[in-house]
């Protein structure tokens, strides 16, 4: 059986205008009158039927196409912008914007590495993380890192080690956490039931479950209905909502100064005159606060 040869075209020299036979195939040739070397340009099918479409678009539709385009790259910078967030170089403190798709950074400032990844711990783990992204301690999980440092946090397994969290740490857990915790807020949850070995500071603490530990938080603390916080609490403010409980001493004032910075220098005989001891209490105890 025959094989058939390549097929061949004719090709014009965009030089001197000699036309010469090439394989179709080839990708650049010689003028065999001027020696000028080019680049076959042969029109595809494709591409005439490309442009046969689009000028029938154009003609029977001038207007649908551009507005449609138009549309949708509004939507798409819609879309980016919405997805996009700002975050601040543990070094510098510098800040910028990044994608949410983005996996690690360099910060514009002082060239620094930033991890933005996200790490979901679910057996031991003990490696220090350092993280613009989420740390989330499953149920089965058990986190004994040193130090980690992350911009959110949600706690449902143990946490022997210690986690800073710039933004919001949700505790969803029921049990003791030996740990050291610090974030700029701390939820616990509901369903919680947690007991805080260690002295935590926050900005701010919302709880809705079932709280043991002792909190410094630098404004305020809320105890929501049916919750329940027993510990020494120091902040600028308490909220105990109806049904709330809390047990324990309570310094209102800046978490940074100490008690005997907060109340001015009495004498002795001075305090025992103006506040007597109540009925019932004895000298240094606690007494319940519940909601009024």
């Amino acid at each position: 059986m025959a094989k058939s040869l390549p097929a061949k075209v004719t090709l014009e020299c965009p030089h001197c205008g000699f036309k010469q036979q090439e394989y179709a195939a080839a990708k650049s040739t010689m003028c065999r009158q001027c020696g000028g070397a080019f680049s076959p340009a042969v029109p595809k099918a494709e591409v005439r039927l490309r442009q046969a479409s689009t000028a029938a678009v154009t003609k029977h539709e001038p207007a649908a196409p551009v507005e449609g385009s138009s549309l949708l790259k509004r939507l798409e910078g819609l879309w980016s912008k919405r997805r996009s967030s700002v975050v601040e170089c543990f070094d510098c403190k510098a800040k910028q914007e990044v994608t949410s798709a983005a996996s690690s950074t360099i910060c514009p400032k002082c060239s620094a590495h930033l991890d933005l990844s996200d790490y979901k711990i679910t057996t031991s783990f003990s490696r220090a993380i350092r993280t613009q992204g989420e740390v989330h301690v499953t149920a089965k999980g058990d986190l004994s890192s040193s130090s980690v440092i992350c911009r959110s946090a949600r706690i449902e397994g143990k946490l022997r080690g210690n986690l800073h969290c710039a933004g919001t740490a949700t505790i969803n857990y029921s049990g003791t956490i030996p740990g050291r915790l610090s974030a700029e807020r701390v939820l616990v949850e509901k369903k919680a039931k947690v007991q805080f070995f260690r002295q935590i500071s926050v900005k701010s603490i919302e709880i809705r479950g079932h709280m043991t530990g002792e909190v410094a938080a630098e404004t305020v603390v809320v105890i929501h209905r049916n919750a329940s916080l027993d510990g020494d609490v120091t902040a600028k403010s308490i909220s105990v909502e109806k049904g709330g409980m809390f047990t324990g001493q309570l310094v209102i004032g800046s978490s940074g100064l100490k008690q005997a910075e907060l109340l001015p220098a009495l004498d002795a005989a001075a305090v025992q005159q103006a506040s007597p001891p109540s009925a019932g209490l004895l000298p240094g105890m606690a007494a319940t606060i519940p909601a009024t």
